[in-house]
């Protein structure tokens, strides 16, 4: 049960985000994750970009026995995740870790990759931590449309917004042809992709 001084917490962090500039999952992605993991009884998430921790809050507050380890590169955002996460005590089942995802070694096995880092490196995440996944895992990215920006490069002024742009559409692409995943785009919040590991029969 979500208390509501749980749910004053969740608004300062919702505020700091809007007053810090600093991207976290829109309600409707939220939403869709928290009742994803739910639904398909999932035990254990690697987290890719933790920002200030709201996304991996929203998480473990959706399923009480969800254990989440999350990653962020930046200092400031992730010493604003570790007061968020000491907040609401959730430090026994969210493990944040200081680094670059792609200098990271992690062996834990996981039901739930969630991509929400840097969106130029989505296809080297998805290469490197597809091998933390539990059989018939998910890999979810966040971002694929990228406020309705993809599919639209040639409207984009900015080079660097640009090049980017093109990058998730590039990752997009390279998740369609997986053989090993069945894979689902969806136009929820910001576009979700959901990349689902193929079981051995």
């Amino acid at each position: 049960m979500i208390t509501t001084n749980v749910y004053a917490s969740i608004r300062d962090i919702k505020k700091y985000a809007l007053d810090h500039k600093v991207p976290i999952m829109v309600d409707e992605g939220i939403d869709f994750l928290t009742t994803f993991i739910i639904k398909n009884q999932i035990h254990t998430v690697l987290e890719i970009g933790s920002a200030i921790g709201y996304s991996a809050i929203m998480m473990a507050l959706s399923h009480p026995n969800l254990k989440i380890t999350t990653i962020e590169k930046d200092e400031t955002r992730y010493l604003e995740a570790l007061r968020n996460i000491k907040k609401l005590d959730l430090e026994d089942r969210i493990t944040l870790l200081f680094k670059d995802a792609l200098e990271v070694s992690i062996e834990e096995k996981v039901d739930l990759v969630f991509i929400d880092a840097a969106k130029g490196q989505n296809i080297r995440f998805f290469e490197k931590f597809s091998n933390n996944l539990n059989e018939r895992g998910f890999i979810i990215t966040d971002n694929m449309n990228f406020h309705g920006l993809v599919g639209k490069e040639e409207e984009i002024k900015s080079r660097n917004l640009r090049g980017l742009v093109r990058k998730i559409r590039e990752y997009k692409e390279y998740l369609e042809k997986q053989s090993n995943y069945k894979v689902e785009f969806l136009a929820i919040g910001d576009g979700i992709a959901i990349a689902e590991k193929k079981g051995h029969n």
